[in-house]
């Protein structure tokens, strides 16, 4: 008769799904087969991230946890996951052909989110959020939301001088933008008592406004200046490569940029990747629509300033426009250099700040 030994199950490998909200988050927790295991719900708040990431703890051996939303309501419930020990894989939103397939819920949207990073679908490190490129995006916006007020504060003056009275409008229509501003801030219309006062008032309330919102972005464009040079200062020396050039490449790599992994998966992050232009056989290759836009937008103004001031870009120009180039193709060709170098700088950046925060601790 043998005897039978007992012997303990392994434990259940978790993997937790979250779906983010503004006020409240939901979790699905799986095991590695894909089978549901338990559903959470807690508070968008520290409490109930701490109650979150416990109930995670009790149901076996945590691997991964999978959130959607990690640059925005999830950016918290990822910094406290992050920051316990336990791996955070960023996760997209749901197939909407699975949407219509199965329906929609909290609930489903948590349970894809695990079985995303269950079948390795959703394999991105999510932005730490927590150095200077996330001051430099909270400053950027500000300064973005700055300006469009302005264009919208200058827009709004030229379109109510066009109905000013003639008096009016043939005294200030031929002036430029700026001492067109200075014109209107001076203005004094008295009594509101005809339509000319009225219309006096208005300009020069416009006027206010554009330069308080001018002098509000100076302001931004010195922060951002300072911290710019201090974070990348490598980025920086660069030709044509300003201030706000540099805050948006250290936007889109985030605190983070080893999270990126090589040159040419920045540069799709910023649409500066080639695309091919057909299925045949061809080396014909065309613009891409995708990525950060605004990342984009600064490649291109980097590339414009090259083209008129660095003599190699001048060079490469000439050199490709006599094999038969159109501009277009050269300048998509000079953003995905351009994209190289900034990948290349940002790293070796956050490499050396990385390795002097080390030896000074």
């Amino acid at each position: 008769m043998s005897n039978s030994i007992a012997r303990d199950d392994p434990p259940v490998k978790v993997i937790v799904g979250v779906d983010t909200h503004k006020y409240e988050h939901v979790a699905v927790a799986t095991n590695e087969l894909g089978a549901r295991l338990a559903t959470f719900r807690a508070p968008a708040n520290g409490a109930g991230y701490a109650d979150l990431v416990a109930w995670a703890c009790t149901l076996g051996d945590l691997e991964a946890f999978g959130i959607e939303g990690t640059g925005s309501y999830g950016v918290g419930l990822a910094s406290f996951v992050r920051r316990q020990g336990w791996r955070v894989i960023e996760v997209n939103r749901c197939d909407r052909r699975k949407r219509r397939n199965n329906g929609k819920s909290d609930t489903l949207d948590a349970e894809a989110a695990a079985r995303s990073v269950l079948a390795g679908v959703a394999t991105g490190t999510p932005k730490t959020a927590d150095g200077a490129a996330e001051m430099v995006r909270q400053i950027k916006i500000a300064r973005d939301t700055a300006v469009k007020a302005r264009t919208a504060a200058m827009t709004t003056l030229k379109t109510l001088l066009v109905n000013a009275p003639s008096r009016v409008r043939e005294a200030l229509e031929p002036l430029t933008d700026r001492k067109l501003i200075d014109r209107c801030a001076a203005l004094r219309p008295g009594d509101i008592i005809d339509p000319t006062a009225a219309v006096k008032h208005a300009l020069r309330a416009l006027a206010a406004r554009w330069r308080t919102l001018s002098a509000e972005i100076d302001q931004h464009d010195e922060l951002l200046d300072t911290l710019t040079r201090a974070a990348v200062p490598t980025l920086r020396e660069a030709i044509g490569i300003g201030p706000e050039s540099a805050a948006e490449m250290m936007i889109v790599a985030g605190d983070n940029p080893g999270r990126i992994r090589s040159e040419a998966a920045f540069a799709k992050l910023c649409g500066a990747c080639p695309i091919p232009a057909s299925s045949g056989v061809t080396n014909r290759h065309r613009l891409s629509r995708g990525g950060h836009r605004q990342a984009n937008a600064a490649l291109y103004r980097i590339v414009i300033v090259r083209m008129r001031w660095h003599q190699p870009t001048i060079d490469y120009v000439r050199r490709r426009t006599a094999e038969g180039l159109s501009k277009r193709d050269i300048i998509r060709c000079l953003k995905r250099f351009v994209a190289r170098e900034v990948h290349h700088a940002l790293v070796d950046d956050y490499n050396r700040a990385g390795a002097a925060s080390a030896e000074a601790a």
